[in-house]
């Protein structure tokens, strides 16, 4: 299973929904979503309806500032709400994805 689809059935269960229940999320049948889930290759506009649907958002990010991503990321996720600096709370891309100049 590549990471998109990881990601969209760990985002499904953690929202308490099952494959049936994309029906009325994104209008999508349980056999179509489950595919998807699976091993489908959605288009681009089929993947940003079920992301939309499981409160997520799809981006482009570039390689260089993959790193810094995916450890802001984990940091967010490992700490608890009360734990985040505010600043991070308001804004927690803070300047990560803007060129270097």
């Amino acid at each position: 299973m590549s990471a998109i689809h990881d990601q969209l059935k760990k985002q499904r269960k953690m929202l308490g929904l099952k494959q049936e229940d994309m029906m009325l999320r994104v209008g999508m049948a349980r056999q179509q979503y489950q595919r998807l889930e699976a091993s489908g290759n959605p288009r681009l506009d089929t993947l940003e309806l079920v992301a939309k649907g499981l409160k997520m958002e799809l981006m482009l990010i570039p390689q260089e500032k993959l790193r810094a991503v995916r450890d802001l990321l984990d940091d967010t996720m490992s700490a608890t709400v009360t734990h985040i600096p505010k600043s991070l709370s308001d804004d927690p891309w803070q300047e990560l994805l803007e060129d270097d100049e």
